[in-house]
Parts: C-alpha cells; structure tokens; sequence
C-alpha cells in the first residue's frame, strides 16, 4: 500500500514545498522577502534589479512612440520625461517613505479603507497589478523572439516562428521557477551594465549620423512644420499623445517592491529603516535620470533616422528600432550582440515580473481568506500564471504594439494609485503644499490613465477580467475556508482566567449572548430562557459570554478574552472578533485545552431564513452562529470525545 501512495505523494510534497526556495536561507518568505537586519545590497546594485524591468522597455519602447506620435515622437518624449522626473519620482520617492518594506503603494491605500470596501478595492488593484507583472511577462517575451525573428542571419530560419518562441521563452521562465529561483543581483548587474553600455553606443554612433548628416534634422523639422504649422500645434498634440508613451514609465512599482533588499545604515531598526529609505531615493532618482537620457536620446535618433514604414506591421524596426539601427550603422557582429543582450534582458524582466507576482499575491490573499491553502506554494501559482501567460501570449498572436494599451493601463493605475495614496498622506501629515502639488500629479496620472483606456481599451478588458477572476475566486476560496478556526492566539486577562478555573471545578457551561442593553433584566431573562429551553437544573451555573464584531472582513486574528462581573452578579467573558462563531469555537477549544475539561456553551436558535443567516456570517461575521460554531469545532478537532459540546434550544 505504502508503495502505490509514494509517487503522489512526492509529487504533492514538491508541488507544496511553499516558498522557501523563493526567499533566503530557506525560509518561507516570498521572493521579495525581507533580509535579515545585516545583510543588504548597495542601492546601485539593487537599481540594476529594478533595472531589468525598467531600462529592458527600451527595447520596444522608441519603436511604439514612433508609431503613437510619429513626427511628434521626440517632443511627446520629453513631455513623458516631464511627467517621470516632476510627477512619478516624486510620488514615488513618498511611498519609500510610507511603505519602506517593500509594500508599496497598495499597502498605503490598503490602511485607509476598511471592511469589505477596502478588501475590495485592493483586490481590483492587485487585479491591475496582475496585468502589468504578466503582461510584462508576455510582451517581454514577444520583443525578445522579435529580435530573434528578425535577426539577419536568423531570419529565413526563424520566420513565421515568433509565437513559438514566445510561448518557448515563456515556458522556459515558468521552468525556472519550477525549479527554484533564487534572485540574483550579480546577474541583473551584469546584463543591465551590458545592455546599457551597448545602447550608449549606439546612441552615440545614431547622434553622429544626425550631425553629420545635417539634412535629416532639416527634413525632419520641415515636415513636422507641414504636419503641424507652429510650435505651440505641436505641443498641444504632443500633450495629446503622449499618454501612449507610457510604457516608459514603468518600472517604479518594482523599484519599491524591492526596498527591502537595499542596505541600510547600522542604525537602521524595521519601525525607522532611514538609511534604507534614503538608498531607495537615490536607487528611484538615478534609473529615472538615467531612462530620462535614454528615452529622449533614443526617440530622437529613431525618429529621424528610421523610415517611417519601417515602425509598422512587418517593418524591420517593428519592435526593435535600437537593433535595427545597430544592425544598419555598427554591422551583423555588433547588431548580433546587441540582439543577444536586449533578448536576454527582456528574459530576465519576465522573471522579474514572474518574481513580483509571487511576492504580490500572498501578501494580501491569505491575509483575507481569499486563497486557497496551496496558493502560499510558489509551484502551483508558477503554473497558473504561466498557463495565463500562455493564453495572454495567444490572444494577442505575440505582437508587441497589441499589448502596449494593457500594459500601459496596468502601469499607469498603479501610478494613479500611488499618486492618490500620497496626497492622502500628505494630507493626513497637514502638508499643505505637498497635498497641492501630489494632487496635481494624482489629475495628471488620471487623465493620462482615462486617455489611455479610451484609446486603447485592451488594457482594461484584460485588467477587468484579472479583476473578476481574483475577486470569484477569493471569494469561492473565503467560502470554502468559512469554518475554519481563523483565531492565532487567545490570551485571556486574570479575571476571565479566574470564572475558567472556577467553574472548572463543575461542570463548564457557558451562554452564547448577543449584548444588547446589558441590564440586570437581559442576563436574568436569558439564564431562565436556557433553563427552559435544554432542561438544566436550577444549581447549575453560568458563565456568559459576549463577542462584539469589529471587521467582518478580516480572516485572521488574534483573541483577547475579559472578564467582569455584571451587575455584582453576573460573570461575562467579553470577546472582540471578526466572527462571532470562529472567536466563540476558539474559545471553547482553548478553555478545554487548558483545564482538561470538556466544555458546554448553550445558544438560542436565530430567527429567520437559514441560507440569509449564512450569509449575514459570510459577510459580516454573525447570523446563524450556533450551527456554525459546531461546524467550526468539527473541522478544528475530528475526535468527537474531545470536542466541546454545543446545545441549541
């Protein structure tokens, strides 16, 4: 028997292994897990892993502003630049100081909603945040197999193959992961110090031929003159159309998500980490400085180089504008190398991304309940969101341009999301210039979000469907985990300590009482009502006891029992808890745990329809609490000799 059950068995233990070879050391920590006190990494390095997502998007990203502004692309560029150093850093440079463990601007607005509403926004958050990490994922993908494709010594071999590649790169990433993958700086420093060195190059090589060749700014400013008439036409629809630029301005969600791996001062505590926080400024001011250079350098030289119908559908620098120019202007051998590099840092994006999804999902789904047990496990939730990466990959045939708005989108409600999220923290902080100009920013990100889903309406249908499908199936997990005991810790004060040691000498019977008026008349009516209702003897004795709902909408808690004498006769153990039947099973089990004797606790039954009463506990914690509470004890202690004892009249 033993040798039939060992296969599935090794294979669920894998499966299950959690997350300890996604932290450090083995422990079960997510993959942005925090590092222990000594260790960190110079925030120059940690730049660099925020940089493989970041600096990787000029890979496709000068390609994309050539075919969303054309002539305009250069200026609606420096406008983008604009909004990244006075708006994006800014906001974000606040949220290093509000979330400083990696929590980012999600865990800010988390803190200013409470019950259902607040789980509720931030499940649509997290639903944004999954289009960008997996769309970050696929498009990656999808530009890495475009250089290859469109290699010149790889292209008669590899053509028509670009959605096989892409879904090999993605599989390969998920492989990984399958794996263990353990982040490593070293080789994120590498690939960005390689990849960046490269396009200096040829930005380099691209201005010279710009100078040299003095006719190509001439055309290009004569046409954008014909196009456009003056300057003042020319920043308006610049203003316009920027907002498809907005790719570039990704990147600073990650560089918060990764705070907890930047080393701070000696004197640095978890409460008050300063040092890092101020690394994490200087991480979040350089990429921004250094994308800032490269976007307006690479917009420039792409524009008036490059002709235009090489940016389309099937043109040579659909996708890779910078390796076309390579290729054109430094020969095969650098082309090749330049190829090699941006294929391999856009990999690595994709697992930065994939590294970011573990890390997002479980801080925030087990907390509410609304995940499954095997979803704390880095294995299973690898292959779910490498299947949607699959699907995301097939439904947008692999193509770079198509899945720019879903990017976009998901980029650009983080960054509102942040920008809001900072201004309310201003506010609350009484910083009145602060709260101005972040809530100038906040309209700015806003209208840039509204014009980007109007235009390219994917990112939120793709965004919503994440949405909806988080939301069902947190929903459907929190169903299913209902009964569970959901109670950390009971700590009982010293009066409520005594009513337990002193009824334990008899016999242990507890009365469940919603407190109402909390008169002499509520105790003395309910005792009698007991009596009558499940035949217990006038000598017995009771102690009540009364749990207060504070928010339904938390799962997990701890439990804090008092006690007081009511009346100078009555013996109240008073409770507070998201759930009435959880705390009251809690207790019971804890009672019989540490007296060794088998409690009772009577209810009354609750009026009305059961399947609403089940829903009233769903939602907000109580309604039918006596059925519950029994089933709660029957899942927490299968041994029906020791479960406490439920009566119902």
């Amino acid at each position: 028997m033993a040798t039939t059950e060992q296969p599935p068995s090794r294979l669920r233990a894998w499966m299950l292994e959690g997350l300890s070879d996604m932290g450090k050391g083995g422990a079960q920590h997510a993959p942005h897990a925090e590092p222990k006190a000594d260790k960190g990494q110079p925030w120059y390095r940690v730049m660099c892993l925020t940089g493989v997502d970041y600096f990787s998007t000029l890979g496709y990203q000068p390609g994309i502003a050539a075919l969303a502004a054309g002539l305009l692309s250069p200026i609606a560029t420096i406008i983008l630049v604009i909004v990244t150093l006075a708006g994006a850093l800014p906001v974000y440079r606040r949220v290093a100081e509000e979330s400083p463990h990696g929590q980012g601007s999600i865990s800010m607005l988390e803190r200013l909603l409470t019950f259902w509403k607040g789980k509720l926004f931030v499940l649509t958050l997290l639903g944004f945040a999954a289009t960008d990490f997996l769309i970050t994922i696929t498009l990656s993908a999808a530009d890495a197999s475009t250089h290859l494709v469109e290699n010149p010594h790889l292209h008669s071999a590899l053509h028509d193959q670009q959605m096989l590649i892409t879904l090999v790169l993605v599989a390969l990433l998920g492989a990984v992961f399958l794996k263990g993958f353990l982040e490593a700086i070293g080789v994120a420093v590498a690939l960005v110090g390689l990849y960046l060195a490269l396009n200096v190059v040829v930005v380099i090589v691209g201005l010279w031929h710009v100078i040299t060749e003095g006719h190509v700014v001439t055309d290009w400013s004569s046409a954008l003159t014909a196009e456009h008439g003056n300057v003042f036409v020319m920043i308006g629809m610049a203003l316009i159309v920027f907002p498809k630029l907005a790719l570039g301005l990704s990147g600073f969600e990650t560089g918060v998500a990764v705070m907890p791996h930047v080393k701070g001062d000696a004197g640095d505590t978890e409460e008050d980490p300063k040092g890092r926080i101020r690394g994490t400024k200087k991480l979040l001011t350089a990429a921004a400085l250094i994308m800032s250079c490269f976007l307006i350098c690479t917009s420039f030289i792409t524009t008036l180089l490059i002709p235009e119908k090489e940016f389309e559908d099937g043109g040579q620098a659909n996708g890779r504008a910078l390796a076309f120019l390579a290729h054109d202007y430094l020969g095969g051998a650098f082309g090749t190398l330049y190829d090699v590099s941006t294929i391999a840092i856009l990999w690595f994006a994709g697992a930065s991304a994939m590294a970011g999804l573990l890390n997002l999902m479980p801080r925030y789904l087990p907390r509410y309940g609304m995940a499954p047990h095997w979803a704390r496990a880095v294995r299973p939730m690898v292959i779910v969101f490498t299947l949607v990466a699959f699907l995301v990959t097939w439904i947008f045939d692999a193509d770079v341009d198509a899945q720019g708005g879903a990017y976009a989108t998901g980029v650009l409600v983080l960054i509102s999301s942040a920008a809001i999220a900072v201004t309310i923290a201003a506010r609350k902080a009484g910083q009145r210039n602060w709260t101005i100009a972040f809530a100038v920013i906040s309209a700015v990100f806003l209208y840039t979000t509204i014009v980007n889903v109007i235009e390219r309406p994917d990112g939120v249908k793709i965004g919503a469907c994440f949405i909806a499908g988080i939301i069902v199936l947190s929903l459907a997990s929190r169903l299913a985990r209902a009964f569970e005991l959901r109670v950390t810790s009971v700590t009982m004060d010293d009066m409520a300590e005594r009513f337990v040691r002193d009824i334990a000498s008899r016999k242990i019977r507890f009365i469940a009482n919603e407190p109402d008026a909390r008169d002499i008349a509520e105790y003395r009516d309910k005792i009698e009502q007991i009596r009558q209702d499940n035949d217990v003897p006038e000598q017995e004795d009771f102690v009540f006891v009364e749990v207060t709902v504070t928010d339904p909408s938390e799962f997990e808690s701890g439990l804090t029992v008092r006690g007081e004498v009511m009346h100078n006769r009555y013996r109240v153990l008073s409770l507070e808890s998201s759930s009435v039947s959880n705390a009251l099973a809690a207790l019971l089990l804890h009672v019989r745990d540490t007296t060794n004797c088998i409690p009772h606790i009577y209810f009354e039954w609750t009026e009305g329809n059961p399947f609403a009463n089940f829903l009233r506990f769903f939602l907000f914690g109580q309604g039918e609490v006596a059925p519950v509470t029994r089933e709660v004890l029957r899942e927490a202690e299968p041994d029906r000799a020791r479960r406490p004892r439920v009566h119902t009249g």
